[in-house]
């Protein structure tokens, strides 16, 4: 191959080496021009009869005035023309002194036998014409021919007919009474021609060998630019040679028509011999030419397909470092997808994220391919770097079906989440949620009858009945099937679900006792006072009823309730293993918190600011005109609140999880403004139902793309209390227990005061006072139920808080003055006393 042979220092083919090396004369025309235009001496192109080349000395006046290197070098060079098989025959010289003296047949003979450089076969002289100076030259060559010093024949002639008796005339020119035509100037034009076409293939061969020396000695470049420059600087200085080559070609095909010239004139002429080997001359120098020609195009071809593959090579390389950087970084985001989600939300956020990466990679994917492609393509073309190529090939396919498997197991993964958390959810938000919001929308006062409460118990069995579509499957099934993703805090997410599925089932199992009562002997039924949930399992219609919440005190009451519990479960647990779950609550109450700012912002923007657009006061109802307030309530207020602060104020507890308790003991005081608005509540109940089916309300309901009507997401703070209390009470279930509703019921209160005028206290024993009563583990509420009429709908309950008793200081006797109806509660030393009649009671 081309590299070894550059490597081994390959030589040029031999038609170059045959050039360069050919013994190079030591004359040539252009050298001795002057000397040859005096003709004093010509090789004429004729030949003996056995072919020895003719040279002939014409008549020459000043013959003997010739300086000896000029005659020596004249001769040398004509002896120098012919073949080596014509020269070996022996020369004939003929010397033409038919005009001359003796003495100059005797200087030419002299000269000729003292510095004739080749062999001779043959001297003919053509004597002086002149009488006299025949008949001396007739004794003079008898008497001098020893000292002539040649050892062949010296033939005397008295006339060019003596001539053609011993050479033909075809082979005589003119001047010597023969056919063969000679022109002395053209003569010599042709021999210059020719010795400088010979020249120019020697120069072309030194510049051939010169360059191919160069590029067997080239080191090739590392990077693409280099290569490209080294390249192009090679292929313009072949172009070069090969134009050098074109007019070394021209010039020889020129050279052999002008010698051609003769014959292609007149059919009847012939080329001499010497003519004929002038020819046979340039054939062999064109012949040589072309073999140069083509044994250094092979040799290019091989270096030019090394350098281009070098330039693939390169381009290969630098597009491999590329892909692979991008690659390396597309594997390094994927590994930092560690996360597989701890609630839909966040798993279908990762997936959305991990179909961007995906996205993403496609276009690196897709040339790393075809790059790898390409160096396979490389390799079949048998590049000489297969043993660099193939393993960056090897590389890229490595890295694309690493990032498509882990891609496909990220997938998996998140997939498997989704599904683990869907469940989780499906139990969680739908049946658990939808659960409290049933018992919490059963209204009590419809309870009152024998038939109310039995339709109360049908809807809690029919509910129940949907139970097992939501359960999750056994522990030891459950773990098996999501053992892969199983993480602790999914496993204490799973727990936490569980316990409150267990919360939920309770409370079932006490609302269906109670109902039990009331259906079996019918007594005067009460509201209940229960925890809404944060969703509606169905979109509920413009007029749907829903329970008033709790009225200012027992909201505040609630409040610090849920402050207290916080901060007693948050020093008892802070040190122990449960932190690690209180911390996923933590977790949670912020992503919850942050969906409640934004559907806060939803209502605000997509309700309340709408009803001032003008675009959209012609849809808004007559009974809506100017009472924005009302339907609304402090929302704004509520919004920026936790929007500018509270929200902030919790996140900041994700690193500190014991700032969480003092946020709450701090912002105890903000809290109150959801007083403002469950004072307002019933208010805006009442102005949604007369005005909530309005196309207003519709339209802004598309415009935002809530599932829901505006009603329901008007429940959201006041389900936000509760949420709370929610959240703990799923990690904290004994702690919390202390603070759930026990029992409630309306009660008849006497009270009797030992430090009170006697008159008060009189007033007091015999005028009973409507109490509703709340029952806690460890605190006993009196309430006083208030109804409010609604612009003419039904009425709504709430309730203000009037007095508590701590259930660790009081006293209680039952069977009051033989009435089993009746109990006593006394405090404080008997202080206090409350004498209580049952008027109605629901068990929670």
């Amino acid at each position: 191959c081309l590299d070894c042979a550059e490597e081994q220092g390959e030589e040029l083919p031999v038609p170059v080496n045959e050039i360069m090396q050919q013994e190079i004369r030591p004359l040539v025309a252009v050298d001795i021009i002057e000397q040859l235009h005096r003709q004093f001496a010509i090789l004429s192109g004729g030949r003996g009869k056995d072919g020895a080349p003719i040279i002939t000395f014409p008549e020459f006046a000043g013959f003997s005035d010739i300086p000896d290197e000029d005659f020596l070098n004249v001769v040398t060079y004509l002896t120098s023309i012919p073949s080596l098989e014509a020269a070996s025959i022996g020369f004939i010289i003929i010397i033409d002194r038919r005009r001359d003296k003796w003495s100059a047949v005797k200087a030419s003979l002299t000269r000729i036998a003292v510095t004739f450089p080749g062999n001779l076969q043959l001297v003919f002289v053509l004597r002086p014409s002149r009488f006299i100076q025949r008949t001396i030259a007739d004794i003079g060559i008898k008497l001098y021919r020893d000292d002539f010093k040649m050892k062949v024949p010296i033939i005397m002639l008295n006339s060019v007919s003596d001539l053609h008796g011993y050479i033909d005339k075809s082979q005589l020119t003119r001047e010597l009474g023969g056919t063969l035509e000679y022109g002395h100037s053209q003569w010599i034009h042709h021999r210059t021609a020719i010795e400088n076409f010979a020249m120019t293939v020697k120069t072309t061969a030194q510049m051939l060998q010169t360059f191919g020396t160069d590029l067997a000695e080239t080191e090739l470049p590392n990077d693409v630019q280099c290569t490209e420059e080294l390249l192009s600087a090679h292929t313009d200085h072949h172009s070069k040679l090969k134009d050098e080559l074109k007019l070394a070609v021209k010039q020889g095909a020129t050279l052999l028509t002008c010698i051609r010239e003769p014959v292609t004139r007149s059919a009847n002429s012939k080329l001499s011999p010497d003519e004929l080997e002038n020819v046979a001359t340039v054939e062999r120098l064109l012949a040589q030419l072309d073999e140069t020609e083509k044994a250094f195009d092979q040799f290019w071809t091989k270096h030019h397909l090394k350098l281009e593959q070098c330039l693939q090579l390169r381009h290969f390389e630098h597009d491999f470092r590329e892909v692979k950087l991008t690659l390396d970084n597309l594997m390094e985001a994927q590994a930092g997808f560690s996360d597989i989600g701890d609630s839909v939300t966040r798993v279908e956020h990762l997936l959305r994220e991990q179909k961007q990466l995906e996205e993403k990679g496609q276009e690196p994917l897709e040339k790393a391919q075809t790059l790898a492609l390409h160096g396979e393509q490389l390799i079949q073309n048998n590049h000489y770097a297969v043993d660099s190529i193939r393993p960056k090939c090897v590389e890229l396919r490595r890295i694309c079906d690493d990032f498509t498997n882990e891609t496909k197991k990220k997938y998996d993964i998140l997939g498997k989440s989704l599904e683990l958390h869907q469940q989780l959810d499906k139990v969680s938000d739908k049946w658990c949620e939808a659960g409290i919001y049933l018992l919490a929308s059963q209204a009590v006062d419809k309870c009152q009858s024998q038939e109310g409460a039995e339709t109360a118990l049908v809807e809690i069995e029919k509910f129940l009945a949907t139970a097992k579509e939501h359960q999750l499957s056994n522990p030891k099934e459950f773990y098996n099937q999501f053992d892969m993703i199983l993480t602790p805090e999914i496993k204490a997410n799973a727990q936490r679900i569980l316990q409150k599925l267990e919360d939920v089932q309770e409370m079932f199992d006490k609302r269906q006792v109670s109902l039990k009562k009331l259906a079996a002997k019918q007594t005067r039924p009460v509201q209940p006072v229960a925890p809404h949930p944060e969703s509606s399992p169905k979109r509920a219609s413009p007029k749907t009823t829903r329970p008033a919440g709790v009225g200012s005190a027992l909201t505040q009451q609630t409040y610090k309730e849920c402050i207290f519990f916080f901060h007693v479960c948050f020093v008892k647990h802070y040190n122990s293993p449960s932190f690690f779950s209180f911390s996923h609550i933590i977790n949670e109450l912020i992503e919850t918190e942050r969906v409640y700012v934004e559907e806060l912002q939803s209502i605000i923007e997509g309700y309340a600011s709408e009803m001032d657009n003008p675009n959209l006061v012609h849809l808004i109802p007559s009974t809506l005109q100017n009472k924005k307030e009302i339907l609304f309530g402090n929302l704004p207020e509520i919004y920026e609140f936790h929007n500018r602060i509270f929200l902030k104020e919790i996140e900041n507890c994700i690193e500190n999880p014991e700032l969480l308790a003092r946020c709450f003991l701090k912002r105890k005081e903000d809290l109150q403004i959801y007083e403002k608005y469950c004072q307002n509540k019933p208010r805006s109940e009442a102005l949604w139902r007369q005005c909530g089916d309005s196309i207003f309300f519709q339209e802004c309901q598309r415009k935002l793309d809530h599932k829901l009507s505006l009603d329901a997401y008007l429940l959201k703070p006041v389900q936000r209390i509760t949420k709370y209390q929610l959240l703990l009470k799923v990690s904290f279930p004994q702690e919390l227990s202390c603070f759930l509703l026990l029992m409630q019921g309306s009660f008849n209160v006497w009270t009797d005061h030992k430090k009170g005028h006697n008159k008060v206290k009189d007033l007091a024993r015999f005028k009973p006072m409507q109490r509703h009563l709340f029952l806690y583990t460890k605190m006993l509420l009196f309430c006083k139920k208030r109804e409010e009429n609604t612009d003419g709908h039904e009425k709504t309950a709430s309730y203000s808080f009037k007095n508590s008793l701590k259930m660790s200081t009081v006293g209680i006797t039952e069977n009051v003055k033989g009435d089993n109806k009746k109990f006593e509660i006394w405090y404080n030393g008997r202080e206090e006393v409350y004498i209580i009649q049952v008027t109605a009671i629901l068990y929670f």
